[in-house]
């Protein structure tokens, strides 16, 4: 398991993804439209993880809520896999609550799934795979 991305909530890409690329002196990925989550997401790829600008596109999106209750900042780490649904099985199996119990798509076409705060210390954690291809 590795350290995959930092997930920060940001309330526009327009204006957080250029302070970012100064920060870091990398520039951003294209924008990415997540349907399911309701999310704009701009990958900076640095040597040892990546850090991901999140921006809600809609009112129901977990990022604008997000951002409504705490403001922008951390949203999630999130920790790349070699089998997804394994470590999931495991890591229920031990007692911590999943959001997702199964993976679904996300960002850059990756299986992802989210472990629920309430049983890792506040803290939102996401595991992700890179789909196999045929």
């Amino acid at each position: 398991m590795k350290l995959a991305h930092i997930g920060i909530a940001v309330k526009s890409l327009n204006e957080s993804v250029p302070v970012f690329e100064k920060i870091f002196n990398v520039n951003a990925s294209k924008t990415e439209f997540v349907e399911m989550q309701k999310v704009n997401v701009r990958k900076l790829h640095l040597e040892n993880c990546d850090i991901e600008l999140l921006e809600g596109t809609d009112a129901d999106s977990p990022i604008t809520k997000f951002i409504e209750k705490k403001g922008e900042g951390i949203h999630h780490v999130s920790f790349e896999v070699s089998d997804i649904q394994s470590k999931l099985d495991e890591i229920k199996e031990g007692g911590i609550r999943l959001i997702n119990e199964t993976p679904v798509i996300g960002a850059d076409e990756m299986l992802v799934a989210f472990l629920h705060p309430k049983s890792t210390n506040s803290v939102l954690m996401e595991f992700t795979e890179k789909q196999k291809q045929d």
